[in-house]
């Protein structure tokens, strides 16, 4: 996958460092919170990067509750296990669209921001039905987009900044999805989040910055609408939105 080239060398710590605290924190203690009926069993987290799902989930659950927490990209679980100490995590590499485990092992599986990542979303929604027990959750945050031109521009907008971002779907896709791939819908939100740019943006150079900022100055009406950037140089700040979906296996 294109994600695991890219995210090596520094790149895990910057993202654990800068967009960890903007982006995923706040998401990450919301997502664990939906959890909290679980009292005992397992728990699979998919795409867990550096972490940042995985200590709000030793937070919010029992310690009758263990988490297997795994990701495609070596260097990103090095990251984590280097931060993250506790019996109750194992650490694993593993595709989330090709998963090494056992049908109908898990009582919950969650993936926060890492569908956008991955080739093929139908075959890791495959696998997670196929790892979860009879009505195990299946609990999801990913950025959405609009339809049309205008979701093209923001997966655009995305991709030019971080080339193994792939392609954000609408809310409608992740519902047709879902409901197609064995899961029943309890609950969704759409959930808007203010960005910093310099943050954002900070692994790349001043030239690269100025592309992307020139990407939020120079759109159309509706484009401007949906990112709605504000302010200049190093206060500049724009908006995503993301889906959030509780499903249980059927």
């Amino acid at each position: 996958m294109e994600a695991d080239r890219i995210f090596q060398g520094p790149i895990p710590a910057l993202y654990d460092r800068h967009l960890g605290p903007m982006i995923f924190a706040p998401y990450a203690s919301d997502l664990a919170s939906r959890l909290t009926g679980l009292r005992r069993g397992r728990v699979l987290e998919t795409a867990a990067g550096t972490g940042i799902v995985t200590r709000a989930l030793l937070s919010a659950l029992p310690d009758e509750v263990s988490i297997d927490a795994t990701d495609i990209n070596q260097a990103m679980l090095d990251q984590a296990s280097g931060v993250i100490s506790s019996p109750r995590v194992t650490w694993r590499q593993a595709d989330a669209q090709s998963l090494p485990f056992r049908d109908a092992a898990f009582d919950a599986v969650v993936c926060q921001f890492g569908a956008m990542f991955f080739p093929d979303k139908v075959r890791a929604f495959s696998e997670a039905h196929r790892v979860l027990k009879p009505a195990g959750i299946f609990a999801v945050v990913d950025n959405v987009v609009p339809h049309g031109s205008v979701g093209d521009y923001v997966n655009a907008f995305e991709r030019f900044r971080d080339p193994s971002h792939l392609r954000a779907w609408t809310m409608d896709e992740w519902r047709s999805a879902l409901k197609k791939h064995g899961f029943s819908i309890a609950h969704e939100e759409q959930i808007y989040k203010k960005m910093e740019f310099r943050s954002w943006a900070s692994r790349h150079d001043e030239t690269m910055q100025a592309l992307l900022q020139s990407m939020l100055a120079q759109v159309t009406p509706e484009v401007k609408a949906t990112l709605e950037p504000q302010g200049t140089g190093a206060e500049l700040t724009f908006r995503l939105c993301e889906g959030l979906f509780i499903n249980r296996r059927t």
